[in-house]
């Protein structure tokens, strides 16, 4: 395969809806919850803007990973949760935190030692 064959591979296609530095952070906090606002989006993972947030998740969105539902109360309130194309992403991404568990080990363990020194 050659690389403008790999640029129509689905895996390539799946790794560009996945990639960004926020993407796997926000769909790690979406799969653990029902629904959550933009503004407890914001607090939960630490150093995003809202800018780049508010952009990732349209990405998200617009790839069919996430639904966001506007409710007209004042002031408007917006939701954003896992839809059903999403949801089954949840055993993909089981299956790469278990094989980075196991394979990449020390790459996993310095990524957590950086965060609590970081804090």
């Amino acid at each position: 395969m050659d690389n403008k064959d790999f640029k129509h591979c689905g895996l390539e296609v799946t790794l560009t809806m996945l990639s960004g530095k926020w993407k796997p952070i926000i769909l790690y906090h979406l799969f653990g919850t029902s629904e959550m606002r933009f503004t407890e989006l914001w607090r939960i993972i630490p150093k995003v803007t809202k800018k780049v947030l508010l952009e990732h998740l349209k990405q998200l969105e617009t790839d069919g990973l996430i639904t966001r539902e506007e409710k007209h109360t004042f002031p408007p309130e917006v939701y954003y949760k896992i839809s059903e194309k999403g949801k089954a992403l949840g055993p993909v991404l089981a299956a790469l935190d278990a094989w980075a568990n196991e394979h990449a080990i020390a790459e996993v363990n310095l990524k957590k030692s950086k965060g609590r020194i970081s804090r």
